[in-house]
């Protein structure tokens, strides 16, 4: 454990010291993000935030090598898994350059997941019918699938000041120990692929949010979305691979199931925006892709709240999604539902408080 913490700190110490860097050069390139109709920010800023994350994290991987549980992390997956990363930020860069079409970017999402399955990174069974292991050609499919609907969900959340950055480091850290604990408790090898990934996106969140969250002085761009939105998916297709579909029994089945559930219940709040806004967007006759101001994030300020406020609400309902998950599959479920309660009303209590100070103002 005290290796993985080292990997988050290095990751976030040097996130931080390299955004401020990655921020002027945005600026010289003309990455800059101007004020749109959709936007809740007043000044133009700069984007390329994910190009200080991806320096970030391949700086760290070669520091961390060196450390001896951490190196047993490297392997075929961890390499697939950097070098996708790879494409889809250059992609993100062009895009917040240039601004790309939308099948420019599928089509590069794709490639990017494409990769992932060169390096067998890639959804192996699912509970149908008990267990099914996947044919390989269904198995792709859904992997390309699942990493792009992951990659456009964070993208989508990504409306206000730190908030896709909180949002993907309470996931990793989800993902994190849920991966730790099935290794600690069922004897397994502590170092994998999932452990050092998520450990790694953490760390990088937790040193550029403080750039990004109000007032923002950079934006993660599509470059970061895209980049921390491949990690995740990445990330939680190799946790399934963790475990051991023909040890699944009826009796054993709801706990060894959680890692095919998580990442829906982790990415809760991502994955009902992007629903929610593709489903609206259609309903009117408008391109699914097609901007628009009722985002979640959007609504809830509309009862008053500020940018904080709405961002702090959104990181407690994920995180009420994806504490209990983890709880359960370690411990009574009680446990788990009593921490999703407290999670709901503290965000309560932040709602209802932000409605006083404005009542008062």
């Amino acid at each position: 454990m005290r290796e993985y913490l080292v990997t988050v700190l290095l990751a976030a110490i040097i996130t931080y010291l390299l955004t401020p860097l990655v921020r002027d050069l945005a600026i010289k390139a003309g990455a800059v993000t101007a004020i749109r109709s959709r936007d809740v920010h007043l000044e133009p800023t700069p984007r390329w935030g994910g190009l200080a994350m991806w320096l970030s994290m391949a700086l760290t991987l070669v520091i961390v090598n060196y450390l001896p549980l951490v190196h047993k992390s490297f392997g075929s997956e961890a390499t697939g898994i950097f070098l996708s990363g790879t494409f889809i930020l250059l992609l993100g860069l062009l895009d917040d350059r240039f601004d790309l079409d939308p099948i420019t970017k599928f089509a590069g999402q794709a490639l990017a997941a494409g990769i992932l399955l060169i390096y067998g990174v890639q959804i192996l069974w699912l509970p149908i019918n008990g267990i099914t292991t996947l044919p390989t050609n269904i198995g792709q499919l859904l992997t390309i699938l699942f990493v792009m609907v992951v990659i456009n969900a964070i993208n989508f959340v990504d409306g206000l000041d730190g908030l896709a950055t909180g949002i993907v480091m309470i996931c990793a850290a989800s993902f994190f120990a849920f991966s730790y604990l099935l290794a600690v408790i069922n004897g397994l090898n502590r170092a994998g692929a999932p452990s050092l990934i998520t450990a790694v996106v953490i760390g990088l969140c937790l040193g550029f949010l403080p750039h990004n969250f109000h007032p923002a002085q950079i934006f993660m761009g599509d470059s970061g979305a895209m980049f921390l939105g491949l990690m995740v998916s990445a990330s939680a297709i190799t946790l399934t691979g963790q475990v051991d579909a023909s040890a699944i029994t009826e009796e054993n089945g709801g706990s060894a199931l959680l890692p095919l559930l998580l990442p829906f219940t982790v990415l809760a709040i991502p994955l009902l925006d992007f629903a929610m806004a593709i489903l609206r967007r259609v309903k009117a006759g408008r391109s699914p892709f097609a901007a628009d101001r009722e985002h979640l994030h959007h609504r809830i300020m509309r009862f008053g709240l500020t940018q904080q406020r709405t961002t702090i609400v959104l990181y407690l309902w994920t995180a009420m999604f994806a504490l209990p998950t983890v709880i359960a599959a370690f411990a009574s479920i009680w446990i788990a539902i009593l921490a999703g309660a407290l999670i709901f009303l503290s965000s309560v209590w932040v709602i209802k408080s932000s409605k006083n100070v404005s009542v008062i103002k």
